[in-house]
Protein backbone atom coordinates (compact mmCIF):
# COMPACT_ATOMS: atom_id res chain seq x y z
CA UNK A 1 0.00 0.00 0.00
CA UNK A 2 1.03 3.31 -0.71
CA UNK A 3 2.89 5.10 3.15
CA UNK A 4 4.62 8.17 2.16
CA UNK A 5 7.16 8.02 3.89
CA UNK A 6 9.72 11.48 2.74
CA UNK A 7 7.86 14.78 1.76
CA UNK A 8 8.20 14.01 -1.72
CA UNK A 9 6.38 10.78 -2.03
CA UNK A 10 3.36 12.72 0.07
CA UNK A 11 3.47 15.37 -2.76
CA UNK A 12 3.43 13.07 -5.77
CA UNK A 13 0.68 11.05 -4.08
CA UNK A 14 -1.65 13.71 -2.93
CA UNK A 15 -0.85 15.06 -6.90
CA UNK A 16 -2.38 11.21 -8.11
CA UNK A 17 -5.41 11.50 -5.83
CA UNK A 18 -5.76 15.18 -7.09
CA UNK A 19 -5.70 13.29 -10.73
CA UNK A 20 -7.67 10.36 -9.61
CA UNK A 21 -10.45 13.15 -8.19
CA UNK A 22 -10.79 14.72 -11.58
CA UNK A 23 -8.45 17.85 -10.45
CA UNK A 24 -11.35 19.01 -8.22
CA UNK A 25 -9.20 19.93 -5.12
CA UNK A 26 -12.70 20.70 -3.31
CA UNK A 27 -14.25 17.39 -3.33
CA UNK A 28 -14.64 15.76 0.46
CA UNK A 29 -13.20 12.17 -1.09
CA UNK A 30 -9.59 14.59 -2.08
CA UNK A 31 -9.85 15.91 1.61
CA UNK A 32 -10.15 12.92 3.19
CA UNK A 33 -7.68 10.94 1.18
CA UNK A 34 -4.93 13.83 1.24
CA UNK A 35 -5.75 13.81 5.14
CA UNK A 36 -5.00 10.41 5.98
CA UNK A 37 -1.44 10.51 3.34
CA UNK A 38 -0.55 13.64 5.75
CA UNK A 39 -1.61 12.06 8.79
CA UNK A 40 0.59 8.34 7.58
CA UNK A 41 3.38 10.92 6.63
CA UNK A 42 3.37 12.63 9.68
CA UNK A 43 3.66 9.20 11.86
CA UNK A 44 6.60 8.43 10.19
CA UNK A 45 8.76 11.30 11.69
CA UNK A 46 10.59 11.02 14.82
CA UNK A 47 9.21 12.36 17.67
CA UNK A 48 9.56 15.54 18.73
CA UNK A 49 7.75 18.58 20.21
CA UNK A 50 6.92 19.71 16.38
CA UNK A 51 5.80 16.25 15.88
CA UNK A 52 3.46 16.30 17.98
CA UNK A 53 1.80 19.70 16.67
CA UNK A 54 1.78 18.48 12.94
CA UNK A 55 -0.22 15.60 14.12
CA UNK A 56 -2.50 17.82 16.06
CA UNK A 57 -3.23 19.17 12.57
CA UNK A 58 -3.65 16.40 11.55
CA UNK A 59 -6.35 15.18 13.87
CA UNK A 60 -8.49 18.37 13.18
CA UNK A 61 -8.42 17.95 9.92
CA UNK A 62 -9.60 14.22 10.02
CA UNK A 63 -12.47 15.43 13.05
CA UNK A 64 -13.52 18.11 10.39
CA UNK A 65 -13.59 15.13 7.58
CA UNK A 66 -15.54 13.01 10.13
CA UNK A 67 -17.68 15.48 11.34
CA UNK A 68 -18.62 18.40 8.70
CA UNK A 69 -17.67 16.31 5.16
CA UNK A 70 -19.34 13.24 6.43
CA UNK A 71 -16.18 10.60 5.38
CA UNK A 72 -14.91 8.42 8.21
CA UNK A 73 -11.26 7.62 6.79
CA UNK A 74 -8.73 6.56 9.62
CA UNK A 75 -4.87 7.37 9.41
CA UNK A 76 -4.35 3.32 10.21
CA UNK A 77 -6.31 2.12 6.77
CA UNK A 78 -3.86 0.62 4.60
CA UNK A 79 -4.72 2.57 0.97
CA UNK A 80 -3.70 2.44 -2.30
CA UNK A 81 -3.12 4.52 -4.71
CA UNK A 82 -5.56 6.33 -7.11
CA UNK A 83 -8.74 5.89 -4.64
CA UNK A 84 -11.77 7.51 -5.38
CA UNK A 85 -14.16 8.62 -3.04
CA UNK A 86 -17.14 10.09 -4.67
CA UNK A 87 -19.39 11.10 -1.90
CA UNK A 88 -20.12 11.61 1.39
CA UNK A 89 -21.37 9.15 4.44
CA UNK A 90 -18.85 6.61 4.01
CA UNK A 91 -17.67 5.17 7.00
CA UNK A 92 -14.34 2.53 6.89
CA UNK A 93 -12.94 0.11 10.07
CA UNK A 94 -9.69 1.99 10.85
CA UNK A 95 -8.03 -2.24 9.90
CA UNK A 96 -9.65 -2.19 5.94
CA UNK A 97 -7.17 -2.53 3.35
CA UNK A 98 -8.37 -0.64 0.08
CA UNK A 99 -6.40 -1.64 -3.33
CA UNK A 100 -5.22 0.54 -6.08
CA UNK A 101 -7.61 2.32 -8.49
CA UNK A 102 -11.07 1.51 -6.47
CA UNK A 103 -14.26 3.67 -5.89
CA UNK A 104 -16.54 4.09 -3.00
CA UNK A 105 -19.71 5.70 -3.60
CA UNK A 106 -21.99 7.56 -1.36
CA UNK A 107 -22.78 5.47 1.84
CA UNK A 108 -20.75 2.78 1.81
CA UNK A 109 -19.58 1.33 5.02
CA UNK A 110 -16.27 -1.31 5.28
CA UNK A 111 -16.70 -2.36 8.78
CA UNK A 112 -16.33 -5.62 10.99
CA UNK A 113 -18.96 -7.85 11.66
CA UNK A 114 -19.11 -9.15 15.10
CA UNK A 115 -18.94 -6.92 18.24
CA UNK A 116 -16.38 -10.13 19.52
CA UNK A 117 -13.69 -9.35 16.81
CA UNK A 118 -14.03 -5.95 16.21
CA UNK A 119 -10.22 -5.46 14.46
CA UNK A 120 -11.97 -8.01 11.50
CA UNK A 121 -12.21 -5.63 8.48
CA UNK A 122 -12.64 -5.76 4.50
CA UNK A 123 -9.85 -6.09 2.41
CA UNK A 124 -10.33 -5.02 -1.65
CA UNK A 125 -8.60 -6.15 -4.22
CA UNK A 126 -7.50 -3.27 -7.24
CA UNK A 127 -9.86 -1.56 -9.51
CA UNK A 128 -12.90 -2.42 -6.86
CA UNK A 129 -16.33 -0.34 -7.37
CA UNK A 130 -18.55 -0.05 -4.89
CA UNK A 131 -21.95 1.00 -5.56
CA UNK A 132 -24.11 3.36 -3.37
CA UNK A 133 -25.16 2.22 -0.36
CA UNK A 134 -22.79 -0.93 -0.49
CA UNK A 135 -21.87 -2.97 2.60
CA UNK A 136 -18.69 -4.94 3.26
CA UNK A 137 -18.46 -6.10 6.69
CA UNK A 138 -15.79 -8.84 8.66
CA UNK A 139 -12.95 -10.04 7.63
CA UNK A 140 -13.81 -10.18 3.79
CA UNK A 141 -11.55 -10.57 0.78
CA UNK A 142 -12.98 -8.52 -2.65
CA UNK A 143 -11.24 -10.40 -5.44
CA UNK A 144 -9.65 -7.44 -7.87
CA UNK A 145 -11.93 -5.53 -9.87
CA UNK A 146 -14.81 -6.94 -8.99
CA UNK A 147 -18.49 -4.89 -8.54
CA UNK A 148 -20.49 -4.79 -5.27
CA UNK A 149 -23.75 -3.46 -6.73
CA UNK A 150 -25.85 -0.41 -4.70
CA UNK A 151 -27.08 -1.51 -1.66
CA UNK A 152 -25.68 -4.89 -1.75
CA UNK A 153 -24.54 -6.55 1.86
CA UNK A 154 -21.41 -8.52 1.27
CA UNK A 155 -20.53 -10.87 3.91
CA UNK A 156 -18.25 -13.56 2.17
CA UNK A 157 -15.56 -13.80 0.18
CA UNK A 158 -15.94 -12.35 -3.57
CA UNK A 159 -14.00 -13.94 -6.83
CA UNK A 160 -11.99 -11.54 -8.54
CA UNK A 161 -14.18 -9.69 -11.28
CA UNK A 162 -17.39 -11.26 -9.87
CA UNK A 163 -20.92 -8.22 -10.17
CA UNK A 164 -22.47 -8.75 -6.53
CA UNK A 165 -26.05 -7.65 -5.94
CA UNK A 166 -28.61 -7.88 -3.20
CA UNK A 167 -29.08 -8.50 0.59
CA UNK A 168 -27.55 -11.17 1.45
CA UNK A 169 -24.54 -10.81 -1.27
CA UNK A 170 -25.03 -12.51 -4.88
CA UNK A 171 -22.75 -13.02 -7.52
CA UNK A 172 -24.73 -12.08 -10.20
CA UNK A 173 -24.64 -14.56 -13.50
CA UNK A 174 -23.87 -12.08 -16.52
CA UNK A 175 -26.48 -12.68 -19.67
CA UNK A 176 -24.66 -13.16 -23.28
CA UNK A 177 -25.62 -10.56 -25.26
CA UNK A 178 -25.26 -11.45 -28.91
CA UNK A 179 -22.34 -9.17 -30.65
CA UNK A 180 -24.67 -8.26 -33.70
CA UNK A 181 -28.27 -8.30 -32.48
CA UNK A 182 -30.51 -8.91 -35.54
CA UNK A 183 -33.22 -6.22 -36.15
CA UNK A 184 -36.26 -7.07 -35.46
CA UNK A 185 -38.73 -7.02 -38.74
CA UNK A 186 -42.31 -6.50 -38.59
CA UNK A 187 -44.55 -7.66 -41.79
CA UNK A 188 -45.18 -5.23 -44.23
Amino acid sequence: MACPESMRELIQLVREDLVAHRGEWSRPGFHAVATLRYNQYVHTLPRSWPRKLLVGLGRFAETFCRNVENLELPYTVQLGRRVVFEHQSIVVHGDAVIGDDCVVRQGCTLGSRYPEYPREAPTLGKGVNLGSGATVLGSVQIGNGASIGANAVVLNDVTQGATIVGVPGRERKHRRVAANPSKSTQGS
